[in-house]
């Protein structure tokens, strides 16, 4: 097919002025398949590839033959900082056809949504959270808003794969379809999807339709990866120590920089100099600290303050500034951020991407990576793994670098085996259960149980939910008050059920934390989760500041501007580390390879961690002996299988084990004491993992293990089976087990 002849005459005209010379390659494989099929399509291609404009082009030439009489495309994207960037490029192909482009989200303007409930038309754009949203509080427009719906775009499809919020986003799609009447084609964008097939499922789950993946050669991708690691203190690990000639010279930081300062920082500091830069940290905490000391840097340094800040917790108008100061060409500000930058976001000529310790995931790491080389050049991160000196007498563990490992893991997955993490579809979605059906009772109002169910179980996320299970939820929500019945024996939301339902924080299904509104005189910092006391200092946008009142009615905290630093507070984060980067881990310390990316610190510290790793024992065994009773088992699992091992020894070797004070650096390893020798412990736990058990008796007597946000509201023992059936691996720790001792 001529793809480019078959565009409408506006999209045409577009490209002419853009100075395209040809289509790229994704281009012409999605005009392809969405002009020559009637099928889902999912579009995977490199980072800056021009995905979006290969689904929008044939998109919009479809809805120029034939336009609908109501929204035409839903677009839905994980992040409003991704809606905002997409807006401005989507309204300017748009603006020449007349196609109106509708941004719907918690910050976006109320005028241009009351525009299109009055007149539906054109694209709208939305986060799961606002389609949550749109679906209860306006139950009754949905059919003249998407009653001609032709296709549903899906952006970043990846980072929806493995958790709740994905779900709820594909309920929320069949729902608004069986609403409104209508059956658009989905169409899936991402540049990091380990297994095309499973995606593909996931996209097309209760369409009805097939998933098309178009294949399209993306050219050869050029990095420069470099990975440098540092002790927060002096010495550090090359120091009075020769490196290989082949190692690149390392660019210290100057000595402008502040002595007594952390010397990883520092490196950054130097680094970002004259550049536009993002530094991504895992954590909200710790990059408001790095902002802080970035900040200290340049006023020690007497230079004007070049960061900016940017996370989920920010007010809008905060992380707003941090998008169009990224998006200048011209400027040469840094801003520290988390995920909430990591996704999509065309942030103009980026120059390099600083990655503090490792990402929890592959997939992480290449979007992280794609924010750089979206103007031709290569795409280029630096990644500086901190530490501090492990004491003189430490026990083995802590002489592993095990973040320097984890980086170099990830980095090896992608180059050798183009790995990336496959999506999580067969859990158990108890909390997610809840969630829909107070949804769907909130916005149809009274139905009877047999409706609510046939509304509820029959979305495809459900699939393994029985009706056994979903009279026991119902049971619970009836005493708990959250749903009532009716005169005519019908089921509706209780007064304890519209609390919860009500509070705008109902839309969102991941969890969060109660949280404080910080305020500096007009101006809304954003939000924090433990206010100090009154006189005590807080962290938050990259600043210091004293608190001087605590209103917890209103849940408000007012501050000044003060110099200082202190530890910021946000909440818990728990990473999702999958067991191939674990097994990588460990090929990085039994090898001798020297990666070109290690930088000369890294490779001294990586060549110390081998040698522990071979002197001790580590390569041929997983367990070790640390002195005495005292072991250290190491076994290369990843979350999910570390945890449910963490409960099979408790639970069913403890005993036989004289196992005792065990201790886990989830997923890295675990520490205890054992009256046991190491022969009998193999031969124990490979006894224990090859009897036939089930799952749940992993879960601790009487443990509710409240795992997701809405879980304590569901039934105890369907938390229970949700947790032992959906989070534990358990098969995956047996697997392992059943193969000690010999080495992976």
């Amino acid at each position: 097919m001529d793809v480019f002849s078959r565009y409408a005459p506006f999209i045409q005209d577009y490209i002419y002025r853009s100075g395209w010379q040809m289509l790229r390659g994704v281009q012409n494989a999605a005009g392809e398949a969405i002009f020559g099929t009637e099928d889902n399509v999912l579009l995977t291609a490199s980072t800056a590839s021009g995905k979006t404009e290969a689904a929008f082009f044939p998109i919009l030439t479809l809805l120029g033959e034939e336009p609908p009489q109501s929204v035409g495309v839903l677009y839905v994207a994980p992040l409003k900082a991704l809606i905002n960037d997409q807006f401005g490029r989507l309204s300017e192909l748009c603006e020449e056809a007349g196609v109106a482009v509708t941004k719907w989200h918690g910050d976006a303007s109320q005028s241009q949504k009351r525009k299109l409930l009055q007149k539906p038309s054109g694209i709208l754009q939305i986060t799961p959270e606002s389609l949550e949203s749109l679906l209860i509080n306006k139950h009754m427009e949905i059919p003249s808003l998407f009653g001609d719906l032709r296709f549903i775009v899906v952006d970043e499809i990846h980072s929806l794969l493995r958790g709740d919020r994905g779900m709820q986003t594909f309920c929320l799609i069949e729902r608004l379809c069986a609403l409104a009447g209508c059956d658009p084609r989905r169409v899936g964008l991402s540049a990091t999807i380990g297994d095309p097939e499973a995606a593909g499922r996931f996209l097309a789950s209760g369409s009805g339709r097939r998933t098309v993946i178009p294949r399209c050669e993306g050219g050869k991708e050029v990095w420069r990866l470099s990975m440098e690691h540092f002790f927060n203190t002096a010495p550090q690990a090359d120091e009075g120590k020769s490196v290989a000639a082949d190692v690149p010279a390392a660019e210290a930081p100057t000595d402008t920089a502040p002595k007594a300062a952390d010397p990883g920082i520092g490196y950054i500091f130097e680094h970002t100099r004259g550049k536009k830069c993002l530094v991504f940290t895992n954590s909200r905490e710790e990059c408001e600290s790095v902002c802080q000391s970035l900040r200290q840097y340049c006023e020690a340094n007497r230079e004007p303050d070049r960061f900016f800040i940017h996370h989920g917790n920010l007010s809008a108008s905060y992380r707003e500034s941090a998008e169009e100061e990224m998006k200048d060409d011209d400027s040469l500000l840094s801003v520290c951020a988390t995920a909430t930058l990591e996704l999509g976001i065309d942030i103009g000529r980026l120059e390099r991407a600083f990655q503090i310790d490792a990402p929890f995931t592959v997939s992480g790491f290449l979007q992280r990576m794609g924010r750089t080389g979206r103007r031709g050049g290569p795409s280029e991160m630096w990644f500086v793994m901190r530490e501090e000196h492990p004491e003189p007498r430490a026990l083995l563990p802590d002489l592993i670098p095990w973040y320097l490992a984890q980086g170099a893991a990830l980095v090896q997955l992608y180059v050798e085996e183009r790995f990336v993490e496959p999506p999580r579809t067969e859990r158990l979605p108890y909390s997610l259960l809840y969630h829909q059906t107070m949804s769907t009772l909130a916005s149809c109002g009274e139905m009877t149980p047999g409706e609510l169910a046939s509304r509820v179980l029959t979305l495809s996320c459900f699939r393994r939910v029985s009706q056994d299970d979903y009279r026991l939820l119902l049971r619970r929500l009836l005493e708990l008050g959250h749903i009532e019945r009716t005169e005519n024996g019908g089921l509706i939301v209780g007064l304890a059920g519209e609390r919860i339902v009500n509070d705008h924080k109902f839309y969102a299904v991941f969890r969060e934390n109660v949280e404080y509104a910080v305020h500096a005189g007009s101006e809304e910092l954003g939000t924090i989760v433990k206010p100090p006391p009154v006189g005590d200092k807080l962290a938050i946008a990259g600043r210091v500041w004293a608190v001087e009142e605590v209103d917890h009615k209103k849940r408000e905290v007012y501050c000044t501007a003060v110099k200082g630093n202190v530890p910021a507070y946000f909440g818990d984060c728990a990473g999702d580390v999958h067991t191939r980067i674990l097994e990588r881990m460990y090929g990085v310390l039994a090898e001798e390879k020297i990666y070109p990316y290690l930088m000369p610190h890294a490779v001294c510290r990586l060549r110390e961690a081998r040698d522990s790793f071979q002197r001790s024992g580590m390569a041929e065994r997983p367990l070790i002996c640390l002195g005495g009773k005292m072991w250290a088992l190491f076994p290369w699992l990843g979350s999910y299988a570390f945890l449910a091992l963490e409960r099979f020894l408790k639970l069913r070797c403890a005993k036989r084990l004289g196992l005792k004070g065990l201790n886990a650096s989830r997923p890295y390893f675990l520490q205890f004491t054992m009256d046991a020798g190491e022969a009998e412990f193999y031969a124990i736990t490979a006894e224990e993992a090859a009897k036939e058990f089930e799952a749940l008796e992993l879960v601790y007597p009487k443990e509710n293990p409240v795992f997701e946000k809405y879980d304590e509201f569901v039934p105890e023992e369907l938390v229970r089976k949700g947790f032992a059936l959906g989070v534990l691996d358990t098969e995956g720790m047996k697997r392992r087990v059943l193969g000690w001792p010999r080495p992976l």
